[in-house]
């Protein structure tokens, strides 16, 4: 899919999805907090990259090391630790990264929120940690931010897990205002002109969707989860300088690239985890992906299959996770 916007166009999508990613939507609109080391209360460890920014993360579980890379974007990594944390670490040494200016981390002052810097930012944490090769498991914004690390250091990558993944924003976007449109009750819906720029038709539709507060229903598909994701995100930190600046600064436009057809040529083990109804990333997303060796698995629920589905992601984990050591033998 091609299309043509402007930078500010593209900066009203972006913040639409942003608002959609329940991390961020429910934290008060406070402004972000200076470069500053994370909080000792928050238990996290920290690293300091080479352009001196203090990054949070945790580490929990056993076996083969594997960086969470969340969402968002800027959402931070702290409410899949909590909910989903006790599946994903029975299975894999679990690395929780909240990126430069999102959730614990300090803040850029250079603002420099680039695709590229972020990549870097990992690679430093993974030679920081003495890793010599780990899993990668994004979640939707996060598999963009993922797969561009595997481009860069595929010798570092020893498989990957997407987990309701987006390679293109675009296209995520376009699922999101035709399913998210259709969430509207008829009273409520105002005319959708097709022709109109897509972040233009993103952002109307995700605003109605908050007015309506039908956020929810697009994320998940069982109310109960959307409670259990709000009551774990009361105190949790909530830097969103990332968020912001990716809104008001030309860095937007590398996180907009297709990155689909990259994945043809990155050879490592892949598992796609896909919710059937997930048409936040787009329920049919994931068949762009052209990894040579990947499996995809399915399952019943929407955008956070971890979280909604933790029996059958576990089991496909199981799976990935015994291959990967079959492999290291």
């Amino acid at each position: 899919m091609s299309m043509i916007v402007s930078r500010a166009n593209l900066s009203l999508g972006l913040l639409a999805l942003c608002l959609a990613c329940p991390s961020v939507l429910a934290q008060p609109a406070a402004a972000p907090p200076a470069a500053a080391a994370p909080s000792a209360a928050q238990g996290a460890a920290t690293v300091t990259t080479s352009d001196g920014v203090a990054l949070a993360y945790t580490a929990a579980g056993q076996g083969i090391p594997c960086l969470f890379v969340h969402g968002g974007p800027g959402s931070g990594s702290e409410v899949v630790q909590r909910l989903a944390g006790e599946v994903l670490e029975k299975r894999f040494r679990m690395v929780y990264l909240d990126q430069r200016g999102s959730g614990r981390s300090a803040s850029d002052p250079h603002k420099d929120y680039s695709l590229e810097r972020v990549v870097q930012d990992m690679e430093e944490l993974r030679a920081s940690l003495k890793i010599d090769k780990w899993v990668l498991m994004p979640h939707s914004f996060g598999g963009i931010i993922a797969t561009a690390y595997a481009r860069k250091h595929p010798d570092r990558v020893a498989g990957m897990v997407l987990m309701n993944g987006i390679l293109h924003l675009p296209a995520s976007m376009e699922s999101t205002v035709t399913h998210g449109y259709a969430l509207l009750p008829a009273d409520a819906r105002p005319p959708l002109d097709p022709a109109a720029p897509l972040p233009q038709r993103f952002g109307m539709v995700m605003g109605l969707l908050g007015q309506a507060r039908l956020t929810g229903r697009l994320m998940y598909a069982d109310p109960a989860t959307e409670a259990r994701v709000g009551a774990a995100m009361r105190g949790l930190a909530a830097n969103r300088d990332f968020a912001s600046t990716l809104f008001a600064s030309g860095a937007i436009a590398g996180y907009a690239h297709d990155m689909a057809p990259a994945t043809a040529g990155l050879a490592m083990p892949v598992l796609v985890i896909s919710g059937k109804e997930d048409h936040v990333s787009g329920a049919e997303h994931y068949r762009s992906f052209r990894f040579p060796r990947q499996q995809v698995v399915l399952v019943p629920g929407r955008h956070f299959s971890m979280i909604e589905q933790p029996a059958e992601v576990g089991r496909a984990l199981d799976g990935f996770a015994a291959s990967l050591r079959a492999l290291a033998l």
